[in-house]
């Protein structure tokens, strides 16, 4: 987090309810260290990214980020690893992520933030400080995404690429999880790396305070990875620019493999996005996107909320607006900047 984005939004319960407007670090630093007024016995989320003043203007006159398209940020990058029930899996997967960033990135492992997500898989935050500290964008969250999945690519696991939307909803640490009664618990990479699911799951059954690391030093790789990442969202975009001017738009074959076929868990999250944004190059109405996409993301097994958010993103993505992720447009309460929780 920035002094330039220090903004964010909390949901208490479920992610139907309000977006409480909070200072970012201050609620996350609260959820750390269990303080009371995180309320960590119940359900809760922190947005994934953070956000300058246009965001907190926004949501303090509309009630929701619904159609924010501004810069945001993040001190962290973060990585989703859910096997829908395999959790042994998911331990496998997120064992193989943490190591591989560890040596990419020559670290000792307790940089990372690593967690039991508190149901059925795992989440990893990377130090962004490796990557010099990179500051808020409207690419951001696009960046993140590009390097998220090339990580975690080069270390043979699936991520969900959900996690990259610009006003994703983020389960908070220590929080608990409505179905398992689970908390989101903090893991050492010794604990990730050792321990059995089971033990990790008899640990989750309570929440842990823990201290932040201490950033790391820039990393000389790291900074070209990120560099990298933001090259090829640029091209990314220039591409699809040209395509949509010159009417030269293509169906890619993951497209129409994924309308005729589906796909698997790991994949679907992502290319029902792809598919989406393939979609858009041809300036495809929602309606007919979603008539054309959404069987074929029901039959992958994802659930109708989800299929309906990945293709509104993958649609306004290529538009260059903000996705209707998880959002809604209650009244927020007040909110004040000097660090309180408003809970």
């Amino acid at each position: 987090m920035t002094s330039t984005a220090p903004y964010g939004y909390r949901i208490v319960g479920s992610c139907e309810n309000n977006r409480l407007l909070i200072n970012w670090g201050a609620a996350f630093l609260a959820y750390s260290e269990c303080d009371n007024r995180a309320e960590i016995e119940r359900e809760a989320y922190l947005s994934a990214f953070t956000f300058g003043a246009d965001f907190r203007e926004l949501l303090k006159s509309t009630g929701t980020p619904r159609g924010f398209a501004g810069a945001c940020g993040s001190p962290w990058l973060w990585f989703d690893i859910d096997r829908d029930g395999n959790l042994d899996l998911a331990t496998l997967d997120a064992r193989r992520l943490a190591a591989s960033l560890v040596e990419r990135y020559r670290l000792d492992g307790d940089e990372l933030l690593l967690f039991f997500s508190g149901s059925k898989g795992y989440h990893a935050g990377l130090p962004l400080a490796l990557c010099g500290s990179p500051g808020p964008s409207a690419a951001f969250h696009s960046i993140c995404r590009q390097l998220a999945e090339r990580l975690a690519e080069l270390a043979g696991v699936a991520v969900d690429a959900s996690v990259y939307d610009r006003v994703r909803a983020f389960r908070a640490p220590n929080s608990r999880h409505p179905k398992t009664g689970l908390h989101k618990r903090r893991l050492s990479f010794d604990e990730l790396l050792h321990l059995k699911t089971d033990v990790i799951l008899r640990l989750a059954a309570e929440p842990l305070p823990f201290d932040l690391p201490e950033p790391p030093a820039p990393s000389d790789r790291a900074k070209a990875d990120w560099n990298e990442s933001s090259e090829a969202v640029e091209r990314s975009h220039a591409a699809h620019q040209e395509r949509r001017a010159n009417g030269t738009a293509k169906l890619t074959r993951s497209t129409m493999s994924f309308i005729r076929d589906g796909a698997g868990t790991g994949d679907r999250h992502r290319l029902l996005f792809s598919a989406a944004a393939n979609l858009a190059e041809f300036g495809c109405p929602p309606a007919l996107a979603h008539a054309l996409l959404t069987d074929a993301g029901l039959d992958s097994g994802l659930p109708p909320s989800d299929v309906r958010r990945q293709i509104d993103c993958g649609l306004q993505h290529r538009n260059a607006k903000d996705s209707p992720c998880q959002q809604n447009t209650t009244p927020l309460p007040t909110y004040s900047t000097d660090g309180a929780m408003n809970c």
